[in-house]
């Protein structure tokens, strides 16, 4: 767990040299800062994170109306703080894709306590696909870097944009499963999203361009015809 890539989300340093200190010292490694919402969004795209700790009140764009545009980006468990403690606050939060509230002033090791419980939470729901290590997917004519956001393919880095490497990181981690496309949507764009299911083929398309010998003929990311897509990787049984 304290492998785990955080990003802290605060227009007052303070508060943001705080979490960073305390979370170092119960063994965190990876830990960002953005002091907008504008550097949380850059950062997501450049960056897959496990967990994202989001302050409501900053300037120019507020946390809340930020999630969906994070939620679009990453699945990572969001933890909004704020000085805001009122139920219809902590429902507005919750609504647009948080996962958890805290109030201000708080008790730093509260906040520690509480990331655990969401990665272990995100963790259990994540299916483990024993070919990642180190967070590397390798599908043998390309290999899937989460952490750096790097695609790999017969041992070139390929420009992926972010949306698409998404969604690819999405399939490689449930290698050889079928996904509709409205589950697709939802899981990586987000349920707040509007659902097109031409977004869907144009970036199934963008991914084949990228890691099929013959995007034409798939043999990684195919159609299974009536029910949606799947990833394949060999030596692994085939679910539904």
């Amino acid at each position: 767990m304290k492998d785990a890539a955080i990003l802290l989300v605060d227009d007052e340093q303070a508060i943001l040299q705080l979490l960073e200190t305390v979370l170092r010292k119960e063994g965190f490694e990876t830990i960002d800062k953005a002091k907008t919402a504008e550097e949380a969004l850059a950062a997501c795209e450049k960056k897959a994170y496990d967990l994202i700790v989001l302050d409501v009140t900053l300037p120019q764009m507020s946390g809340i109306d930020a999630c969906p545009f994070i939620r679009r980006l990453t699945e990572a468990p969001i933890l909004f703080l704020s000085a805001r403690n009122t139920d219809f606050d902590k429902l507005t939060g919750f609504a647009v894709g948080g996962d958890d509230y805290v109030t201000k002033p708080f008790n730093p090791m509260e906040i520690v306590a509480r990331i655990r419980a969401l990665l272990r939470r995100s963790r259990k729901l994540q299916p483990v696909d024993a070919s990642a290590v180190n967070g590397v997917f390798d599908f043998g004519r390309f290999q899937v870097h989460e952490i750096a956001g790097e695609l790999y393919v017969e041992g070139k880095l390929v420009a992926c944009p972010s949306l698409v490497f998404q969604l690819l990181l999405f399939l490689c981690k449930n290698p050889n499963r079928i996904f509709a496309k409205s589950e697709l949507y939802e899981r990586v764009w987000g349920e707040h999203s509007i659902r097109d299911d031409n977004t869907i083929m144009v970036h199934i398309h963008r991914i084949r361009e990228r890691i099929e010998p013959d995007p034409a003929q798939p043999e990684y990311l195919v159609n299974v015809r009536g029910l949606g897509y799947k990833l394949v990787k060999k030596g692994l049984p085939h679910e539904l």
